[in-house]
C-alpha cells in the first residue's frame, strides 16, 4: 500500500499536478488516493528521502523546489553517469536487454505523439530504467536513480518546451542506435548530448522563472 501511495504522489509531482512549493496536506491526500493517514505519512517520508518532498517547520510537507545552481550541478553529474551507463550497455549489454531498450524507445515515441503527460513521463522513466539496468553497474544505477528522482521536478517542464519533445525523441533514438551497434564511444557521446540538451532547456526555464520572481518582488 505504501508503494502504491508513493507512486501516486511521485507521478503527480512528475506530471506537474503537484507543483514545487505546493503544500501536501495529509487529509487531502488521503481523500484523493483513498487510503489512511499512516500510508500517506510513510509515503511522504520516503519521498522526502528521495528529495521530492521537504518538511517545513510549522507548515508541514511540501513539494521540493530546485534552484538553478542545484539543477546545473545535477545535470553535470547526470551527463557523466549516463554517458558511462550508455558505454557500459553498448559494450556489455545482452541482446535481450538491447531488444528491451528498443521497445522502450518505441513506447516513448508513441507517448510523444499523444497528449497524456502521465504516459509521457512513464515512458521516459521506463527508458531510463532499461538503460540503467542494461549498463550492468549497480552503483551507477543507484546514483542515477537518486539524480532522476530530483530531476523529476524538471522533466515535464523541459520536455514540454516548444520543439524539445521532438528533439528528445531523436536523441533517445540516437542512443539506442549506438547501443544496438555496440558502439561504446557513440553511446557515451549520445547519452551526454541528450543530457546537455535537456539541461539547456531546463536551466533556461529556471532562469526565466527566477527573473520573473525577482521582478515581481521588486514591484511588491
Amino acid at each position: 500500500m505504501r508503494l502504491l501511495v508513493e507512486d501516486r504522489i511521485r507521478n503527480a509531482i512528475a506530471t506537474g499536478h503537484f507543483k514545487p512549493g505546493q503544500r501536501l496536506i495529509e487529509r487531502e491526500l488521503c481523500e484523493q488516493i483513498g487510503v489512511g493517514r499512516t500510508s500517506v505519512r510513510e509515503a511522504l517520508r520516503q519521498l522526502e528521502a528521495e528529495g521530492l518532498v521537504v518538511t517545513i517547520p510549522h507548515r508541514g510537507p511540501e513539494v521540493s523546489s530546485i534552484s538553478y545552481e542545484e539543477a546545473r550541478q545535477l545535470y553535470e553529474v547526470r551527463a557523466l553517469l549516463e554517458g558511462f551507463a550508455g558505454r557500459g550497455f553498448a559494450e556489455r549489454g545482452t541482446d535481450a536487454a538491447i531488444a528491451e531498450l528498443g521497445r522502450a524507445v518505441t513506447g516513448f515515441r508513441k507517448a510523444a505523439d499523444g497528449d497524456d503527460r502521465a504516459a509521457l513521463v512513464a515512458a521516459k522513466t521506463h527508458f531510463y530504467a532499461v538503460l540503467m539496468e542494461g549498463a550492468g553497474n549497480v552503483f551507477v544505477k543507484q546514483s542515477l536513480t537518486t539524480l532522476h528522482n530530483r530531476i523529476t521536478l524538471l522533466r515535464v517542464t523541459s520536455m514540454t518546451q516548444d520543439g524539445r519533445l521532438k528533439d528528445s525523441v531523436a536523441e533517445i533514438e540516437e542512443i539506442y542506435r549506438a547501443i544496438a551497434a555496440r558502439d561504446g564511444d557513440g553511446a557515451e557521446a549520445a547519452c551526454r548530448r541528450h543530457i546537455v540538451k535537456a539541461a539547456e532547456v531546463a536551466l533556461s526555464v529556471l532562469a526565466r522563472t527566477a527573473a520573473g520572481a525577482g521582478a515581481q518582488k521588486s514591484e511588491d
